[in-house]
């Protein structure tokens, strides 16, 4: 992995720290162009997907110049007063939601400070997995991980301490200095995925929380931003993220996407943003995720890559890489889909195919048993060197 950081307090938000909190933009609208015309975050299909009438609130995030430019975002919303974001009892655990699943994420937000800032090692998809700047969704994949902590509920968390978490990242790469060793992450730069816990492109729909990420990563020489997204937000393309910050489309067949990647902008459309992207100067990489087993799998998987074979531009595939990720479901999520969503479970929920494991939290998951995920695995590497020969597999698991 490399230099390990020295361990620094929470609070001790300037020493190390690349730029300090006053080059942070916190207005509203700080990153858009004067002549950037009407923006898609105010769009009819950007306030269907978050039609939000209900703010909670820890009275601080509210406060704060992040939670002030949230709520002018939504002026004539309920703001509900909360102690904690972590904590709402009528909407996490509450098994009485599970009918009003898709509802409360488009409804409903919450602002909180994120309160424990840690960077922890990873390297598969990144070399760190950095605190992000929200948690949750207003999609509604079926196979997601992140409501599985907090029970039947799951509307996005609007992190307003955004200058700590930068702050944060900044001394976490300075102590890292220069990446001298080359692995698949990147050759030469740290990567740290900002978005483990939400979708980057739907976060910046609501807040500036991502556009100040994309240009503190536009400063630092040593590292890149990295998240995976199932949403095209053409806000991201008036940024300037000087290719620091690597967006990875997740892409899947369109059988799978039409029944699992719920209020996500469809397949194709992902695909076709990746030179526009591209060309504003993000990095442009995709997730062949999840690969879920089911009857015609490999047809369908062959399909999609031909699809992309045809339609990407020179420049994308001379760029780009795949992270290739195999289904894996959580036995609360499956029965918490069963109140929303079955069909859906007809399709993850495998007990003929899948084993549990033990994930990285503690939690108990289920997997495709090692003898069918090798074999899936070797399949899915054979199908993308037929039909997208350029697209370099990073990693595959």
């Amino acid at each position: 992995m490399g230099a390990q950081p020295r361990r620094g307090r929470p609070d001790d938000a300037h020493a190390d720290a690349l730029f300090g909190f006053e080059d942070i933009d916190t207005g509203q609208g700080a990153h858009v162009p004067a002549d950037a015309g009407p923006l898609f975050r105010d769009s009819p299909a950007a306030r269907r997907l978050l039609s939000v009438r209900e703010i909670r609130a820890e009275p601080a995030a509210a406060a704060s110049p992040r939670g002030r430019q949230v709520l002018a975002r939504f002026p004539d919303v309920e703001i509900v007063p909360v102690d904690s974001h972590w904590g709402i009892p009528d909407l996490h655990g509450n098994a009485g939601n599970v009918d009003r699943w898709v509802r409360i994420k488009s409804e409903v937000l919450v602002l909180g400070e994120k309160k424990t800032l840690t960077t922890r090692p990873n390297g598969r998809s990144a070399d760190w997995i950095a605190p992000g700047p929200a948690n949750g969704c207003a999609m509604a994949c079926a196979y997601c991980y992140v409501p599985r902590r907090k029970g039947y509920a799951n509307p996005i968390t609007v992190f307003t301490n955004i200058e700590r978490i930068i702050a944060h990242i900044s001394r976490h790469v300075a102590r890292l200095g220069s990446k001298t060793v080359a692995n698949q992450c990147d050759p030469t730069a740290w990567v740290y995925d900002v978005g483990e816990n939400s979708d980057c492109s739907v976060d910046a729909l609501i807040s500036d929380n991502v556009a100040d990420i994309v240009r503190a990563f536009a400063r630092w020489p040593s590292a890149k931003a990295s998240f995976a997204t199932k949403f095209v937000n053409p806000d991201l393309l008036l940024l300037d993220p000087r290719g620091r910050t690597r967006v990875r489309f997740s892409v899947m067949p369109q059988e799978d996407s039409k029944l699992l990647d719920i209020r996500t902008s469809p397949v194709e459309s992902r695909i076709a943003a990746a030179g526009d992207f591209l060309e504003a100067g993000y990095e442009v990489h995709f997730n062949l995720s999840p690969v879920v087993l089911r009857p015609g799998w490999e047809s369908d998987w062959a399909l999609l890559l031909r699809q992309m074979d045809d339609v990407l531009p020179t420049a994308v595939k001379d760029q780009a890489a795949a992270e290739v990720i195999m289904l894996t479901h959580n036995e609360d999520l499956h029965e918490l889909n069963l109140g929303w969503h079955q069909r859906a479970e007809d399709a993850l929920w495998r007990p003929d195919l899948q084993e549990p494991k033990r994930s990285e939290n503690g939690s108990w998951n289920v997997r495709y048993r090692v003898g069918v995920k090798s074999g899936a695995v070797e399949t899915m590497r054979t199908l993308v060197a037929r039909h997208a020969p350029w697209l370099r597999i990073r990693y595959a698991f």
